[in-house]
């Protein structure tokens, strides 16, 4: 079961969204509930996001590789250095390393 329910919009739409474009409130347990729809696709019910739970379970995964790598990935900084002391290949080594502690075919 997803966490944050706005996975299941993006699930609906099949890409992300701008939060400007759809505005949302949750309760406590959760429950969404989309008090302003600016999107070209037709606003959905609140069955069609249910029925997508699986595909919002996807990209919450997906999603939270993404945040995993970006921590552990070498740093702006790191990466200069690496390109101007002619060291891309070890900077390569590096990102794969953390490409591979949180692959995308696990999300």
């Amino acid at each position: 079961m997803t966490i944050d329910k706005r996975f299941n919009i993006a699930a609906y739409l099949g890409r992300p969204f701008n939060r400007d474009t759809v505005k949302v409130t949750a309760d406590y347990d959760g429950n969404l509930t989309i008090v302003e729809w600016n999107e070209p696709e037709a606003q959905p019910t609140q069955e069609q996001l249910d029925n997508l739970e699986a595909e919002a379970n996807a990209l919450e995964t997906l999603e939270q590789v993404y945040l995993n790598r970006k921590k552990e990935y070498p740093s702006i900084e790191e990466c200069v250095h690496a390109i101007l002391d002619d060291d891309l290949e070890n900077l390569q080594i590096l990102r794969q390393a953390v490409k591979n502690k949180f692959p995308k075919e696990n999300a």
